[in-house]
């Protein structure tokens, strides 16, 4: 099935048409830089002109940077507070005037990396970790996922919500060095290992590209796999989301 994804991140939207049944993008990956600030009518205007770029009729996969309950947003992550408690996919029906399918931005990832790439066929506990303007992760067990745990909220020791600590954006802000800032992602692998015990952790985002240059640093003896599908998983995800959704 043939179904366009859109992957909403804290700088930049991203869509291509998705072959859900291989992973396969379609079409180019195009790219508009995410609104500042990214209050629902401005992310819902660039939502619009993605549509338009990709001259999409049919109904669309759409991944989101925060908790979604039943399209809602219960939690505004890195965007705006204007978010909270709007129905995203409604918003986005109503701007675009085509069926949309919303969910939390690492959990479609995580499903496309177990469904087709990284975690497939694995059992046990798998946890897919985003890294980017915040940390987003998807936790799945024996390849079914487990909605909305955003291991990113947690508190770290020193008092700072986790992914204040150890997001790519972060690194970039505090102008950390990669050993730098792998040693602080190591704490929280670490974290997640006594909390969750994976069998597996996947890591997606823009940096997991560098991680031949840091996993020297962590130190965990879970299995650690770089996401398959790279940044384009949440593209994937998405529109393997919609797929799904719309054979109900």
């Amino acid at each position: 099935m043939k179904v366009l994804g859109i992957d909403i991140g804290g700088s930049g939207i991203k869509a291509a048409v998705v072959n859900t049944k291989t992973g396969e993008l379609l079409t180019d990956r195009h790219r508009i830089p995410t609104p500042k600030p990214a209050t629902p009518e401005a992310v819902a205007k660039v939502v619009k002109e993605m549509i338009k770029h990709f001259d999409w009729k049919k109904a669309v996969g759409c991944s989101f940077p925060t908790t979604i309950v039943d399209g809602k947003c219960i939690h505004y992550g890195n965007l705006s507070e204007k978010w909270l408690n709007v129905k995203v996919d409604k918003l986005f029906k109503k701007e675009c005037k085509l069926p949309f399918y919303v969910s939390n931005d690492a959990d479609l990832a995580g499903l496309a990396e177990v469904s087709l790439g990284a975690g497939k066929k694995e059992k046990g506990v798998t946890l897919v970790i985003t890294i980017g303007t915040g940390i987003g992760s998807g936790l799945f067990f024996d390849g079914k996922l487990i909605p909305n745990v955003e291991i990113g909220k947690m508190l770290h020791t020193n008092g700072k919500i986790i992914e204040f600590y150890t997001a790519d954006s972060i690194r970039k802000k505090e102008d950390l060095s990669l050993k730098q800032w792998a040693l602080r992602f190591d704490e929280l692998l670490e974290y997640v290992r006594i909390v969750f015990s994976p069998s597996l952790i996947i890591l997606g985002g823009g940096i997991s590209k560098k991680y031949d240059e840091f996993k020297q640093h962590l130190t965990t003896d879970v299995n650690v796999k770089v996401a398959e599908f790279k940044n384009n998983a949440g593209i994937i995800g998405a529109a393997m989301y919609a797929s799904k959704m719309e054979k109900k």
